[in-house]
């Protein structure tokens, strides 16, 4: 049996965390909650709609970019393995991925790359 999906309903979940992310984060390790990521943030970065864009997956699917950010002021020292998408309002955990092991010292400053969160379309 067939399976498909609708680019809308992708692009809806992605949508949640367009325009509901306001700050990306730094973290040592993966936060199981809003509370540990918000705690646990080495590094932050202020987020808003306009730093995403919802277009078509690499292979399948819906794909949102997320824009890099640089010079971003480092409040914890610590060793970065994690970045999480935040929505403060909501106290909401919307996101999280891995990223390379980087030492992280405060009062300094970090860039984070561009990257992608993809749904692929039902196989």
């Amino acid at each position: 049996m067939a399976k498909a999906v609708h680019n809308d309903v992708l692009d809806a979940a992605l949508g949640a965390v367009k325009t509901g992310a306001t700050r990306m984060v730094a973290l040592a390790a993966e936060p199981a909650s809003y509370g540990a990521a918000n705690s646990g943030a080495l590094a932050d970065a202020a987020m808003t709609s306009a730093d995403f864009t919802i277009g078509e997956g690499v292979t399948s699917g819906r794909r949102l970019s997320v824009a890099a950010k640089s010079d971003v002021a480092i409040t914890a020292s610590g060793t970065a393995t994690h970045v999480a998408l935040l929505d403060a309002a909501g106290s909401r955990l919307l996101y999280v991925t891995t990223c390379p092991a980087q030492p992280l010292v405060a009062a300094s400053t970090v860039s984070f790359g561009g990257w992608d969160i993809e749904i692929g379309d039902p196989a």
